[in-house]
């Protein structure tokens, strides 16, 4: 049975699910609807939230390899694979899929950090006040179950990226914890940069 996480909460994967070794992590969201502005009025571009991986060693990112995202979908330990970039956020379910091979994450990294900005936020005036229905869930691919779920509920109004949550190894232990943390970095580079 999935558990509902509020912000801040924390899961243990490894207690909860014995012998839980691969996890989908499944980072979702819509467009919130709204007029198109009259018979002349522009549409406006399409909301292109990016999810990526931060693999941190205590609390550090190493290089740029450690970074998965659209443009390097594969880990070089390949424990982490990105499934690939949604540019529009369009349809039910997952948006973008990051996948976990716990079991094959390299010992030095202790936690992994999941994040999506706004591709271009800055130049196309969007910001996550323009999304709604926002989350980032967790799967046992063993038997496609979800685990966990969190929802973001607040208003993120104005903020450029998202902070939506991390895997962390505590104790040999794989553990879950809902952040919801919006900020004002206008790009995947900026957020990478609060972790160097």
């Amino acid at each position: 049975m999935s558990i509902s996480l509020q912000k801040g909460q924390k899961v243990n994967l490894s207690k909860e699910h014995a012998g839980l070794s691969r996890v989908v992590i499944g980072l979702g969201w819509d467009e919130v609807q709204t007029g198109r502005g009259g018979l002349f009025g522009r549409k406006p571009k399409p909301i292109d939230c990016d999810a990526s991986a931060l693999l941190l060693t205590n609390g550090k990112i190493a290089g740029k390899e450690d970074v998965v995202f659209f443009g390097n979908l594969r880990h070089k330990s390949g424990s982490i694979q990105h499934m690939g970039d949604n540019l529009t956020g369009a349809g039910d379910g997952d948006d973008e899929q990051i996948i976990v091979e716990l079991d094959k994450v390299p010992a030095q990294y202790d936690r992994i950090v999941l994040v999506v900005n706004i591709y271009q936020a800055v130049q196309r005036n969007q910001h996550f006040g323009m999304i709604e229905n926002a989350f980032i869930r967790l799967v046992d691919a063993r038997n496609n179950s979800e685990m966990c779920k969190y929802d973001l509920t607040e208003n993120y109004s104005g903020m450029l990226a998202m902070i939506f949550g991390e895997v962390y190894r505590h104790n040999g232990e794989w553990k879950f914890n809902a952040i919801g943390q919006g900020t004002s970095d206008p790009g995947l580079g900026e957020i990478v940069n609060r972790y160097v």
